[in-house]
């Protein structure tokens, strides 16, 4: 085996030898040391922001630096997420904020400001794209890439590359991201997790079946906590517990999901990043102050939703051929209804109408605390709203909606609202 580089993330030098033993980089003296056996042979990657953000908003406020910090809804909201500081109280992401505020009562709490957000998450992606065409988002703060054969355009492997990356973030946007690298995505994405904020995970072949032996189920996408619980019922509590059994086993037991556990808790990820990556669906919600159970409170609301999805459909240049309705009750039950089949559309009141009907049939008297809409199976903008010879409307809904829009772009969004949103909430 050739000498295993190692590689400081401060001073960006390199040093490859044969003894690896030093825990801080003879020049700068830096103990943030890249050094791993296989370091020089992995290339994919899975970059996650830190807090991101909570990271902007203490970036953009120093007096708050030191703080715990929120970002979220009001007392009946959500944490959307939340600084280290706030962690340590015990405070987490998808949070009650009523739960989050009586952990940690001296928070600071703001509310989100996505758009900001969504353009310093188009920064970073326009950096990461610099190092390789590979790069496959996940969201809005994080992204897999695959940097096999960068060499001769970086002058440098896929481990000082990434490191020259998150230094570049700090030092020009000052924000953090941790790093996961590996030989396949779903051992990278398990490293970028490890040792955050401003980690750097290396995890190789020759370790990934011992090191995945003892990691929870709960580590693969896809179990949640129902699917946790079955497998812990059937004797499956960590990785290990599938390694030993046969493929066939568990394929028996669970069909094609039980050859997936078991190839992914054998370290086998065959998965190729993917830049043509799409977005699924674009969604909007909100959770209310207080629990409401009338049509009368609800459709004003829904129609609000409607015009936000609306608008990311138009921004992302694509439009929606189904409508799903989430509500959640005050007891926290989660209700999906979906209507599939629909011409594409990027019109709120197109994106309305289906979504009001699915609405109507769940108006029992049930009192619900969050509602939200999404528009799926999408495709791109050039086939929305087109109509036919039934459906005449269609020029007149979408003038009326581009002359709501100037307007709104020349006066800001409240200088005209549609009547229906209006009614008593």
């Amino acid at each position: 085996m050739r000498a295993a580089g190692i590689y400081c993330r401060d001073c960006l030098a390199s040093l490859p030898r044969d003894d690896a033993t030093s825990d801080r980089y003879p020049s700068c003296r830096s103990p943030r040391l890249l050094k791993h056996e296989e370091i020089d042979q992995l290339s994919i990657a899975h970059i996650d922001c830190d807090a991101f953000y909570a990271s902007i908003e203490k970036r953009d406020r120093p007096a708050i630096r030191d703080k715990p910090l929120i970002v979220g809804g009001g007392k009946r909201g959500v944490v959307a997420t939340c600084c280290y500081v706030a962690r340590t109280y015990g405070v987490r992401s998808a949070m009650p904020m009523f739960k989050a505020l009586a952990a940690c009562p001296q928070a600071v709490v703001i509310a989100p400001d996505m758009a900001k957000y969504t353009r310093i998450g188009r920064q970073i992606r326009a950096l990461m794209r610099e190092l390789t065409p590979l790069v496959e988002p996940i969201s809005i703060d994080e992204a897999f890439l695959d940097l096999a054969g960068t060499e001769a355009l970086h002058h440098a492997n896929p481990a000082l590359v990434l490191a020259r990356f998150a230094k570049r973030i700090e030092d020009e946007l000052g924000l953090t991201v941790s790093i996961g690298l590996s030989y396949c995505k779903f051992l990278a994405k398990i490293a970028s997790d490890l040792d955050k904020p401003r980690g750097f995970t290396v995890i190789g072949r020759n370790e990934a079946k011992d090191f995945l032996a003892s990691q929870p189920i709960s580590l693969i996408s896809g179990i949640g906590r129902s699917a946790e619980a079955k497998l812990a019922r059937d004797g499956f509590r960590v990785m290990g517990d599938l390694q030993r059994r046969s493929e066939a086993d568990l394929l028996r037991l669970y069909g094609a999901e039980g050859r997936r556990l078991w190839q992914l808790s054998q370290g086998l990820d065959t998965r190729q990043v993917n830049p043509d990556h799409v977005t699924k669906s674009l969604s909007a919600e909100t959770t209310f102050e207080t629990d409401v159970a009338t049509d009368k409170d609800l459709v004003p609301i829904l129609y609000a939703l409607c015009e936000k999805v609306a608008g990311r459909l138009k921004h992302a240049e694509l439009a929606g051929r189904n409508v799903t309705l989430k509500l959640k009750t005050a007891d926290f039950e989660l209700r999906t209804r979906t209507r599939s089949g629909l011409a594409p559309t990027q019109l709120p009141g197109r994106l309305f109408a289906p979504a009001h009907d699915l609405l109507a049939a769940e108006i029992d008297g049930t009192r619900f605390r969050l509602i939200g809409i999404a528009a799926g199976d999408l495709c791109p903008a050039a086939n929305a709203d087109l109509g036919d010879l039934v459906d005449t409307k269609v020029r007149r809904d979408k003038a009326e909606d581009r002359a709501i829009d100037a307007i709104r772009a020349k006066y800001g969004q409240g200088a005209i609202v549609k009547g229906i949103a209006l009614r008593k909430r």
